[in-house]
């Protein structure tokens, strides 16, 4: 990324500079955990067993923990050490359960928590090409994000995409995996569009693509994620948008608060004294086409005043 300040209309670029300590990284992005990655903060240097947990946090969204580790080099394998991590998670459930209680004062049980959505994030001023690659896998629950420090104090994040991942870390290894790893990916599942789509009628499948299209329209830099209940759209890793798609409908959710949407139509409906799967209180049931402009204009709405 080429990063410039404009001087009148004179571009002069913005000098990078390099972190001096791991801690560094990891102070900046404890302090702006749920504005970044929209994460409940539970532990700092958290230790269990021969492993010590850079960064402990919980995914209320999807009702999960995630291992967050930092790095300043490039020769290590994110694959093992992630799965390493996953592990502990697994096999040590209670520990995680008792430091997030104690560390935020709340009841948090074990069947609260979606262990399938476990999540780990590495975090660095730039990744290997080997190291890339391994968020190619379709079904290893593992983010890379870059992040970068420049002159007068300026901080840049970039979560790396993958390109259409396909294959399987099983189908590439050839069954070389060991029996734990092989444990660790059986009892967790990454979520894709597809998932969700699968089974349903070709008219709530072009439903949906309908409602994508004319979300995607609103800004080039919303991202699609699809967990176990819904697909989000967000921008900046900030959810405005969840679609559950239902046999014979779409369930929409827009993430405002009581009275924040200007629904003249009143085809939405006030579920914040309900529970729901998604966040926001505004909630929509989507048949047909009827009114497509018209939720497409909600979701704008809901967009414009969430991220601004």
């Amino acid at each position: 990324m080429y990063l410039y300040k404009n001087n009148n209309k004179k571009l002069n670029s913005v000098k990078e500079e390099n972190f001096k300590l791991e801690k560094e990284i990891q102070i900046i992005c404890e302090n702006n955990l749920e504005d970044i990655f929209n994460l409940e903060f539970v532990k700092t240097e958290f230790s269990l067993q021969n492993f010590r947990i850079d960064t402990l946090a919980f995914n209320k969204e999807t009702s999960s923990f995630v291992i967050i580790e930092y790095k300043k080099v490039k020769n290590y394998s994110v694959i093992d050490q992630g799965l390493s991590y996953l592990s502990l998670m697994l096999n040590n459930k209670s520990d995680f359960i008792i430091e997030y209680n104690e560390s935020l004062s709340k009841s948090l049980k074990r069947s609260d928590v979606d262990w399938s959505q476990s999540l780990v994030i590495f975090i660095s001023p730039q990744f290997s090409v080997f190291q890339k690659e391994s968020i190619n896998f379709k079904n290893l629950p593992i983010e890379l994000w870059e992040i970068k420090k420049y002159e007068n104090n300026l901080i840049s994040f970039n979560k790396l995409s993958a390109h259409n991942p396909t294959e399987t870390l099983e189908t590439i290894t050839k069954g070389s995996l060991n029996t734990k790893d092989k444990e660790v990916l059986q009892e967790l599942k990454v979520y894709t569009e597809n998932d969700h789509l699968k089974d349903k009628s070709e008219e709530i499948i072009e439903l949906y693509e309908k409602i994508k299209e004319g979300v995607l329209n609103i800004d080039e830099n919303i991202n699609i994620k699809a967990n176990k209940r819904y697909i989000s759209f967000s921008k900046n890793n900030k959810i405005f948008l969840s679609v559950a798609v239902l046999i014979s409908k779409l369930k929409l959710w827009i993430n405002l608060k009581q009275g924040e949407l200007d629904d003249g139509k009143h085809i939405s409906k006030d579920v914040s004294s309900l529970g729901h799967l998604a966040s926001g209180d505004y909630e929509i049931n989507i048949f047909d086409a009827k009114n497509l402009e018209y939720i497409l204009s909600l979701i704008k709405q809901g967009y414009n005043k969430y991220l601004n």
